[in-house]
């Protein structure tokens, strides 16, 4: 399900003005605007949340998104792939490999390998489709600190791959807080069509949210904000279907 660029001013209550607000706010494809919420919209393009409501159904309907039947969602889900996590066993529990158009949560205690599969899949996902890559790039989002140049050589040597190709295919980003991490995601849309990005990488996803909002009294803040950038997360994996992890 790759982005469909339209002229916005198509779509029912979008003039010239809407649409070069919508498209400064990174809402710039059908899917972007279909997958918003009227408040996320109207907040990021400056308009009202009428008018905001009105503009995602008429992206929607265009998509034919809204309702459709078994047999047509059994069609889009055709276009799923799977990358391939470099290990057999993994593969196979994963049912082939690590899913477009979805979020897969990597979890463990410290030390138990996240951040070395991270890496790994940064890789794998360069690999050509026959050997259980997408062929595509990859976008790494650092919030630790623990991005490692040199681990990449390593794996992608492993993988028979050049290692001055594949570091060239990682987009890096190190976020310092969470507002950090949001603002390179919501402005990541560029990046992933130019560089034709398959995986999107957020190591780790929650240490900024959990440093930042400590106590009882912010945890539903926190947990708001939170459901915000993974809605974004996932408005992006299905928009370009791209994986996250």
């Amino acid at each position: 399900m790759g982005s469909l660029e339209v002229d916005l001013t198509d779509l029912e209550g979008v003039g010239p003005a809407t649409a070069k607000r919508l498209i400064e706010a990174g809402f710039t494809t059908l899917e972007s605007i279909a997958m918003s919420t009227p408040s996320e919209l109207a907040v990021y393009a400056g308009i009202g949340e009428g008018v905001a409501q009105k503009i995602i159904q008429a992206a929607r309907s265009k998509l034919n998104i809204d309702v459709m039947s078994a047999y047509d969602y059994y069609q889009q889900r055709k276009m799923v792939q799977r990358i391939t996590t470099g290990s057999k066993g993994l593969d196979e529990l994963l049912g082939g490999g690590v899913e477009t158009q979805s979020i897969t949560e990597i979890y463990g205690p410290y030390g138990s390998g996240k951040t070395q599969f991270a890496h790994q899949m940064a890789v794998t996902v360069q690999l050509p489709g026959e050997r259980g890559g997408l062929g595509r790039a990859a976008l790494f989002i650092d919030t630790e600190g623990t991005f490692r140049p040199e681990r990449i050589i390593q794996i992608a040597e492993r993988f028979g791959l050049d290692p001055e190709k594949t570091l060239k295919n990682i987009l890096y980003a190190r976020a310092f807080t969470s507002d950090h991490q949001m603002i390179v995601t919501e402005r990541a849309e560029p990046y992933i069509k130019e560089r034709n990005i398959g995986l999107i990488i957020v190591d780790s996803l929650i240490s900024h949210f959990r440093g930042e909002y400590v106590g009882r009294e912010t945890l539903a803040e926190r947990q708001q904000k939170l459901n915000k950038y993974l809605h974004k997360l996932l408005r992006l994996a299905l928009g370009y279907n791209l994986a996250v992890i």
